[in-house]
């Protein structure tokens, strides 16, 4: 019988899942890819496949879990299977390279980056991009791998220099504009089958934990803001705030991109300008923030996977 299948490396991030589709009745099966094979001899399980593989794997001493899940991915595509968030979706996963380019390809601005390869070469990317303030980051990131920010090029020489100093898994340092934001959040708009469910509003006053899994208490010190007396939900789901134009822009960029459920981050500085930061394709929800509103991320995966194993087993 042809079912659901997930691939992941991090079950606290996929229970929440199974459970929903437990509720729905749907047949799955959870493929945890920290180790395994790529047998190009067989052929794949009849089913739907979705890939929740993160970019942040190799903390959790899972090093080479979005290679084997590249390589299954290629061979389930091969083999012409329903795939969600497939081989294009996982190269943006796991590169802020590729999700800047493929954003700005698709008219949606970015913080401006460079990537550095080498110690020396963050330093010099740095006075190249000429910035008063600016931050470092990961190229493959997530949990806020590698983020500090800097006002000088001093700073960021003596932190390169030091033995804090945290080398990239792959290889590769970005150093980005530092976008000062008036107000205290940024905001994460949450897509699954390429459309809009939710935008949540994220509050950073007290650091910039973005994982919105009941699970992690995760950071990405992108845009640290000043303190507020009165500390409000750090997760919100919003009734409004996103225009149409931006969420066809949005909903564009995923459908070029392959991509088929994601979380996609922006700012506002002040002057009003939006920058988009982070498409993360391993996206997770807020219980609580759901609860509110009765809006329910997972739920809403569950049924759209739930559709599509119906409608493979009626093709």
């Amino acid at each position: 019988m042809s079912k659901i299948y997930i691939l992941h490396e991090n079950d606290d991030w996929t229970v929440h899942l199974t459970n929903r589709l437990e509720e729905l009745n749907l047949p799955y099966e959870t493929w945890h890819l920290d180790k395994g094979m790529v047998d190009l001899t067989a052929e794949p399980p009849e089913g739907i496949f979705y890939n929740r593989m993160s970019a942040s794997s190799h903390t959790r001493d899972h090093r080479f879990a979005p290679e084997l899940a590249g390589g299954i991915l290629s061979w389930l595509e091969m083999h012409n299977r329903t795939v969600f968030n497939g081989s294009q979706a996982l190269q943006l996963e796991i590169s802020k390279i590729n999700q800047y380019t493929a954003l700005e390809r698709n008219g949606i601005k970015t913080p401006k980056t460079i990537g550095a390869v080498g110690r020396e070469q963050i330093i010099e990317a740095a006075k190249k991009m000429g910035e008063s303030s600016f931050i470092t980051k990961h190229n493959r990131a997530g949990k806020g791998l590698g983020v500090q920010l800097f006002h000088s090029i001093d700073a960021l020489e003596t932190y390169v220099n030091s033995p804090e100093f945290e080398e990239p898994v792959d290889g590769i340092t970005l150093i980005q504009q530092y976008i000062q934001s008036p107000e205290p959040f940024i905001t994460r708009a949450e897509f699954v089958g390429g459309k809009l469910i939710y935008a949540v509003k994220v509050d950073t006053s007290e650091g910039f934990e973005l994982c919105p899994a009941d699970a992690c208490r995760i950071g990405d010190a992108f845009c640290p803001v000043g303190e507020e007396e009165e500390t409000p939900p750090m997760f919100e789901i919003m009734e409004e705030g996103m225009d149409t134009e931006q969420i066809a822009r949005y909903e564009n960029f995923l459908k070029n991109s392959g991509i088929d459920v994601a979380g996609i981050e922006f700012i506002r500085d002040i002057d009003g300008e939006i920058y988009t930061y982070d498409v993360n394709t391993n996206t997770n929800y807020n219980s609580e923030a759901e609860e509110k509103v009765n809006k329910y991320g997972m739920l809403e995966l569950a049924r759209f996977l739930g559709n599509a194993l119906e409608k493979e087993r009626l093709s």
